[in-house]
C-alpha cells in the first residue's frame, strides 16, 4: 500500500509548492483560530451593561479603572470614548473610531493570504498534473507503442497534483468561512455596543448632545 511520501514522490516537483502552500494555510488557520476565538474572549454587551454598572455606582473614574483592566478590545474602544467625555459628543465619537481602528486592525489579518492560497493550491495542482500529463506522454512516445500500462500509470501520477490542491484547498476554504463569520458577527456587536453606549452617556447627560 503506497504511503504519503509514496504519494509525495509520485506528484513531482509541483508538490513541493503545495507543501508550501499547505504549511503557509496551516500557520495562517493557527493565527487565525486564536486571535479570533481567543483573544475575543467576552460579550460586548456584558461589558458594556458592567461599565453602566460601575459608572452609576462609582463614576467615571471607576469605569475607567475597570476598563483599563479588561483585554477584550471593546472595552478599549469605550474607555478611549469615556476618556473625552468633559469635552462633547463628536470628540468622544471621534476618539472611539479612532481606537477602533487600531485595536480592531488585526480583525482581517491574514485573511487575504488564506484567500491566496485557496486560490493558487488548485492552481499549482492542476499544473502539476499538466507537466505530468506531458511526461506521460513523452514516455508513450520513447516506448513506440500506446501501452496501456504506460497510459494509466502516466496519467495516476499526473492526477495526484490535481488532488492535493483540492484536498488542500477545500479545508482552507471552511476556515475561511468560519474566521470571516466570527469577524462580522463581531464587528456588529462591537458597532451596535459602541452605539448604544454613546446613546447611553447622552441620555444620561455624561456628554451633551
Amino acid at each position: 500500500m503506497a504511503t504519503l511520501v509514496d504519494y509525495f514522490v509520485r506528484g513531482g516537483s509541483m508538490m513541493w509548492l503545495l507543501l508550501i502552500l499547505a504549511i503557509l494555510g496551516l500557520a495562517f488557520i493557527i493565527e487565525r483560530l486564536i486571535s479570533l476565538f481567543i483573544k475575543l474572549k467576552g460579550d460586548p454587551k456584558q461589558i458594556m451593561e458592567d461599565t453602566i454598572k460601575k459608572i452609576e455606582a462609582q463614576g467615571i473614574d471607576a469605569a475607567l479603572s475597570f476598563l483599563s483592566k479588561e483585554k477584550n478590545p471593546i472595552a478599549k474602544v469605550m474607555e478611549a470614548g469615556l476618556e473625552k467625555v468633559d469635552r462633547g459628543r463628536m470628540v468622544v465619537e471621534e476618539a472611539m473610531t479612532m481606537k477602533a481602528t487600531t485595536e480592531f486592525a488585526f480583525l482581517d489579518r491574514g485573511m487575504i493570504y488564506l484567500t491566496a492560497v485557496t486560490t493558487l493550491a488548485p492552481i499549482v495542482g492542476f499544473l502539476g498534473t499538466v507537466t505530468g500529463m506531458i511526461r506521460a506522454f513523452n514516455a508513450i512516445a520513447a516506448a513506440g507503442e500506446v501501452e496501456p500500462t504506460i497510459v494509466a500509470s502516466g496519467i495516476s501520477e499526473a492526477l495526484i497534483t490535481t488532488a492535493t490542491g483540492l484536498l488542500i484547498a477545500a479545508p482552507i476554504s471552511l476556515f475561511y468561512a468560519l474566521f470571516a463569520d466570527r469577524i462580522n458577527n463581531f464587528t456588529r456587536a462591537m458597532e451596535e455596543t459602541s452605539n448604544a453606549f454613546i446613546e447611553y452617556l447622552l441620555e444620561t447627560g455624561v456628554i451633551e448632545r
